[in-house]
């Protein structure tokens, strides 16, 4: 019997349908998760993703499974597809996708499975061929400029000058590069507070995949070799290779997308989305019979959300950055006082062609 399950999980993964059930003895599953590039269990965004699906699936007694498509970080529109089908096949109701690049597969999945729902987080609302918007596809998106900002403000106060940031995607990502200007922003503010000046490297050399890799951590441990002494890794699974750079040194890492303090003992904070909250909102308004207030829309969540932020767990420190100082901050944001800027086009031009300029912040990129 071992053998045989263990043939039978052995070709599931072949086909990009290894699932966690959230109930057993049932042949379908009204809540699903495509997983993003990398594994479920990540530390990060298909982690707080699938941890939404499965609480609101608990808390209200309906069947769930995961999906990851085939050929793990290497996988193709058509993997996400056909995990999408099984999907539907296994009787989904509802299918949460997280990640920007479900966009082509959940476009052509939505348009041929008009009765089904689909929640893309950290996404846009879709179109047809014909151009006309999927009102069975809810998107949500973050201001992830604010928690990055909150992150590297916290950074600084807390006594870091030399900071590092390495980016997935590529460069090409919307929401990593929302992080990575807001950390900027937010280091450049605490820097000015502190009369201080501030050296930060800034990367997306080796995060293309999202995935870890001998290279980046190369790298990183190049940085912290050279002084860097706290590195922001936004990108799911590239959060290991930073982590492990880190600890040979005893050097800090900051934590992206869910509180990654438990992951490695050098987090010193986290720019956290409330990925999970957000999941079981979106999941409470399409069981509430709410969807006319999400379909073919977009959702943007943030501080005035709390959908943004950091954890309890971030290494305050009396006289630098406390608990107190961290929620005036918040509060600044959420009221308006302060205004994080989100558009990163001007802030990605200036880098690449090495013409960024600040008094307080010397960027150095690495291409």
């Amino acid at each position: 019997m071992k053998k045989f399950f263990s043939l039978l999980l052995t070709a599931a993964m072949l086909f990009g349908m290894v699932a966690v059930f959230g109930s057993c003895g049932n042949d379908t599953y009204e809540i699903a998760m495509v997983t993003d590039v990398g594994l479920l269990r990540d530390g990060s965004f298909n982690e707080g993703t699938w941890n939404g699906v499965e609480a609101y699936a608990k808390a209200n007694d309906i069947t769930y499974k995961y999906y990851q498509p085939a050929n793990g970080s290497d996988a193709t529109d058509d993997d996400r597809y056909n995990a999408f089908k099984a999907a539907i096949a296994n009787g989904a109701k509802i299918v949460v996708a997280p990640g920007y690049m479900q966009e082509k597969a959940l476009k052509r999945i939505a348009a041929e499975n008009p009765t089904v729902n689909f929640i893309f987080i950290d996404g846009w609302p879709l179109t047809d061929d014909n151009n006309k918007v999927l009102s069975n596809v809810a998107a949500v998106a973050y201001q992830e400029e604010q928690c990055g900002y909150l992150a590297g403000y916290a950074a600084v106060k807390l006594g870091y000058t030399k900071l590092g940031f390495t980016g997935g995607g590529g460069g090409t990502n919307p929401a990593v590069n929302r992080y990575g200007y807001g950390y900027v922003q937010g280091a450049i503010a605490a820097a000015e507070e502190l009369n201080v000046n501030v050296e930060m490297k800034y990367s997306f050399k080796y995060g293309a995949s999202f995935s870890a890799s001998t290279d980046l951590q190369t790298q990183i441990t190049g940085w912290y070799n050279n002084g860097t002494e706290v590195v922001f890794s936004c990108g799911g699974a590239m959060c290991s290779s930073v982590f492990a750079a880190a600890a040979v040194g005893g050097d800090k890492t900051i934590g992206v997308d869910v509180d990654q303090s438990d992951d490695s003992n050098t987090v010193i904070t986290s720019a956290m989305k409330g990925l999970k909250e957000s999941v079981e909102i979106m999941l409470g308004k399409f069981y509430q019979n709410k969807w006319s207030e999400c379909g073919g829309k977009l959702t943007t969540l943030g501080a005035k959300d709390n959908a943004v932020g950091l954890p309890e767990t971030t290494k305050f420190v009396e006289g630098k950055f406390t608990m107190n100082d961290y929620k005036a901050l918040f509060n600044k944001i959420v009221d308006g006082t302060i205004t994080v800027k989100a558009d990163y086009t001007d802030f990605m031009t200036q880098i690449d062609n090495g013409t960024y300029s600040n008094s307080r912040l010397t960027l150095i990129y690495e291409k």
